[in-house]
């Protein structure tokens, strides 16, 4: 009587990290055609990061050190400013499917990076060759933005936006693990959001998104997937992740890192109209793959004594 109702939040948790995470690209897609994008996601995190930290506070979690705050900083502006900020702005030009393929090469930057910084072992043969799929699948889908005229299609710039991004995400993903964070896990990802939206609020202002916003002119359809980004998409979403992590081999929870790229381009196909072209399949085999192939490598060896990698962090979460 006890197990199965364990079972059950259990597979409500997968699937909200599944889809629920998948399907904030085309939140975001919805999000920005009627908010700028800065604007969008600093005020998304910024007001998540509150609630979710007023939560944990006021459920008994201890007052973060003041030293955290520092730390929350520097994993805000590269995961959220760095990372998401570039994916909500590269969105302007980039299908939401693509976007999530590229974004999916996180793990692969961090296994590449763990081992170039000295915080992990060289990689494997087998490590070795899904980093090579890896980044054979992102010049399969990036070669065409860069050879072909657009005749005014940002979509190169996009892409470019993309991959530094989830470049900088990676390293705030390697810098948090060193860091000075708060005991609870929620505190500490409150703290993030909050001072990662701040920095994104910051960089709206700095680029003069508020000057051409007025809040008349943003649609009914921005602001559900607005509130769905902040109430879904962060608060459902990092919570299911968190009791995953509590309950179930972090080799089960790391798969949301290539099954979420599979959501966004269903989804983006079924509801905004992307087109699937082979190259665009060929590149999303080599790319999912790959990560599955580093994820599960590393995972082999964390279970023979190594700690566990950072694959099993939020890394892709946009």
């Amino acid at each position: 009587m006890v197990r199965a109702p364990k079972k059950v939040w259990i597979i409500l948790a997968f699937a909200a990290i599944y889809l629920i995470w998948g399907s904030t690209y085309l939140g975001i897609l919805f999000a920005i055609q009627s908010i700028p994008p800065f604007l969008m996601a600093g005020t998304r995190f910024f007001l998540a990061g509150v609630i979710m930290y007023g939560i944990a506070r006021g459920q008994g979690a201890p007052k973060p050190e003041r030293a955290t705050w520092k730390s929350s900083v520097i994993i805000g502006g590269c995961l959220l400013l760095g990372g998401n900020g570039g994916v909500t702005l590269a969105e302007k030009w980039v299908p939401t499917g693509l976007a999530a393929l590229l974004v999916a090469t996180v793990p692969i930057y961090i296994a590449l990076l763990s081992w170039i910084t000295g915080m992990a072992p060289r990689p494997t043969p087998i490590v070795w060759l899904g980093l090579l799929g890896g980044f054979i699948g992102v010049g399969i889908l990036v070669g065409p933005a860069f050879t072909v005229p657009t005749h005014g299609n940002h979509l190169g710039l996009g892409m470019s936006i993309l991959l530094i991004g989830s470049f900088l995400w990676s390293l705030g993903s390697l810098y948090s693990r060193r860091a000075k964070s708060a005991p609870s896990l929620f505190v500490a990802a409150g703290q993030q959001m909050i001072c990662g939206g701040a920095l994104l609020l910051l960089a709206g202002f700095i680029t003069g998104e508020h000057r051409a916003f007025a809040l008349s002119q943003v649609s009914s359809l921005s602001i559900g997937a607005f509130v769905y980004l902040v109430l879904i998409g962060a608060l459902v979403g990092y919570t299911a992740y968190f009791y995953l992590l509590r309950h179930c081999d972090p080799a089960k929870v790391a798969t949301y890192a290539y099954v979420n790229p599979i959501v966004a381009m269903l989804l983006g196909t079924l509801f905004a109209g992307e087109t699937l072209t082979l190259r665009t399949l060929i590149g999303a085999g080599l790319i999912i793959g790959s990560v599955a192939v580093v994820i599960m490598a590393q995972q082999m060896k964390a279970k023979g004594g190594a700690s566990i990698p950072t694959a099993v962090q939020p890394e892709c979460a946009p």
